[in-house]
């Protein structure tokens, strides 16, 4: 499940930029990715297009978020999700800085674009039948990413996230197993070491051709896979390994060791 919502940036938009670009936010910039711009010069990029325009108005840029349920993706996923997100309402026509915020509790993507386009110079209209389609569009990316999605019911608006969590049936033990299996992966070396924390967590492990776990109180074993594709047990050796090897960089930065290959 993902929560959205927009806001136009009539002034400051550098501040705003600089913000969501946070390293301690955003894994060190780990997670920081534009289109048609650089992220390091957006504002200056954003305000030549802007200087083009053809429509009057006030918008420098719009500020798009898009916030997940805690525990239910992972950064790297999330980021992913946020750019198909962006490259859809911008449609390939708008400058934008794209960033995941690992900092809270629920991860959740911020996407500035240019309030104007750079294909024929005009500016993006914002309205409830267009952010109407930005929801449809997260909605649909989630659904597409094996992520929950919530259907309002017919004569009420859209349920609240405390609606939804109280009022979730059968998932409740998924979603909190994908959480604990997300907060402990950056904290393992291997698949196994991930099953004793697991463990060491109160879960019951049962063993097999899937790996089932099973939460005190819980009255029967969930299976890792059914949890989506980047639960199966080689999905998540692929993340730990992958997570491993960023470390490994990024460790290898710090010393000042250098990771071109050597040329001889």
């Amino acid at each position: 499940m993902a929560v959205t919502k927009i806001k136009p940036i009539k002034s400051t938009l550098k501040k705003a930029l600089e913000y969501i670009q946070n390293p301690d936010k955003t894994d060190d910039k780990m997670l920081v990715s534009s289109f048609g711009c650089s992220y390091e010069t957006a504002d200056i990029e954003f305000a030549f297009t802007l200087s083009q325009a053809l429509d009057k108005g006030n918008n420098l840029a719009h500020h798009l978020i898009q916030s997940f349920e805690p525990g239910e993706v992972s950064f790297e996923k999330a980021h992913e999700i946020g750019k198909q997100l962006a490259d859809a309402v911008t449609k390939g026509q708008h400058e934008y800085v794209l960033t995941t915020h690992i900092d809270k509790g629920h991860v959740h993507n911020h996407i500035i674009f240019c309030a104007v386009n750079f294909v024929d110079y005009h500016k993006y209209n914002s309205n409830k039948r267009s952010y109407y389609g930005i929801r449809n569009i997260s909605d649909r990316l989630c659904y597409e990413n094996g992520l929950s999605v919530i259907s309002p019911e017919r004569g009420r608006k859209g349920k609240s996230y405390i609606e939804y969590q109280t009022t979730k049936i059968g998932t409740s033990w998924k979603g909190k197993l994908k959480e604990t299996v997300d907060f402990l992966i950056p904290q393992v070396t291997d698949f196994e070491k991930l099953l004793e924390k697991l463990q060491a967590s109160g879960y019951e492990i049962k063993l097999g051709k899937y790996v089932s776990c099973r939460a005190p109180g819980q009255e029967r074993f969930t299976r890792l896979k059914t949890l989506g594709a980047d639960y199966t047990e080689e999905a998540i050796r692929k993340r730990i390994a992958g997570i491993r090897s960023r470390n490994v960089k990024i460790l290898k930065q710090e010393q000042g060791i250098s990771l071109l290959p050597y040329i001889s």
